[in-house]
């Protein structure tokens, strides 16, 4: 097993492997029947949600070309259902291609029938979304969170479970203390992964918004949200040393990008360097923004 494999961390097969559980007979709809040891085809007004379905955002346009795939070439990998004790098939993975079936107007989908209770359950649709990278990074922390607060599991416990380093759970678990608009940013891809981890790092709620909303204005990279970070948390430290000098220069730094963003109408960054160097950035919005700002530089 390579290296990219191992962070996947473990599969649907080493789930069903490790917990003992043995593969149901499928439902046969012709003979309606389960017929033992295959993979039959099951109709899709038979299959229940998945009540603890990790996923709760489902892109409009991968469903689309998934469900043009599907009819061209048929559903390759079957869903994977388990059987309730009332006899009804619910499903465990492959929403998506339940959905992409029903929209090209397949009326049955191979399926793949275990035994799982509700804790497995859970745990292998969190794996099967997450290996097939489906899920926004807040979707996994929920996931996460409800199978520690559910089954009174600690991080390392599901660390081991899900075959996930204990510090990438606990990073993810760190975004759902972000603000709910940064939460949903996430969940929208407005911003990524980085961009969050860096956003934790920030104490201050509003702080963090203000960051927030330069990132959706200015197009910030990772890079840039990390050095932000790194530069509010050093003058802390540089005022408990120096507290007179160092706070006056900073008030009087922010009054002169704050002019500056006047005067131009835009978004202005001083940028410090040692030595008494540095640099100013304007941001532009367009073409005729640009040209607007260099008008007024030339004056």
């Amino acid at each position: 097993m390579n290296a990219k494999k191992r962070a996947l961390g473990k599969g649907l097969s080493a789930l069903l492997n490790d917990s003992g559980m043995e593969a149901e007979p499928v439902y046969d709809a012709e003979k309606e029947l389960l017929a033992v040891g295959t993979i039959g085809l099951v109709p899709l007004d038979n299959i229940e949600a998945n009540p603890y379905q990790p996923r709760t955002d489902f892109d409009e346009e991968g469903l689309k070309e998934l469900a043009a795939s599907i009819k061209e070439q048929g559903v390759i990998q079957p869903v994977t259902l388990r059987k309730d004790d009332n006899g009804k098939l619910q499903l465990i993975s492959g929403e998506r291609r339940c959905k992409a079936s029903r929209m090209v107007g397949l009326t049955d989908i191979p399926a793949y029938i275990v035994k799982a209770d509700d804790h497995a359950m859970l745990e292998m649709a969190i794996v099967e979304n997450i290996q097939r990278e489906n899920l926004n990074p807040i979707e996994v922390a929920l996931g996460y969170k409800q199978l520690i607060s559910d089954y009174s599991l600690t991080q390392e416990m599901l660390s081991e479970r899900l075959g996930k380093s204990r510090s990438s759970i606990a990073n993810f678990l760190r975004l759902l203390n972000l603000p709910g608009e940064i939460q949903i940013g996430l969940r929208q891809e407005l911003i990524s992964m980085g961009h969050a981890r860096a956003l934790v790092g920030i104490e201050d709620v509003q702080t963090q918004l203000d960051i927030f909303h330069d990132i959706l204005a200015q197009g910030l990279s990772v890079r840039d949200v990390e050095e932000i970070v790194k530069n509010l948390s050093e003058p802390k430290k540089e005022n408990r040393k120096k507290p007179g000098p160092d706070h006056s220069e900073n008030e009087q730094f922010i009054k002169v990008q704050k002019e500056l963003s006047e005067i131009y109408g835009a978004k202005v960054q001083l940028k410090a360097k040692s030595g008494g160097k540095g640099s100013i950035v304007i941001n532009f919005s367009s073409g005729e923004d640009l040209e607007r700002i260099l008008n007024l530089i030339n004056k």
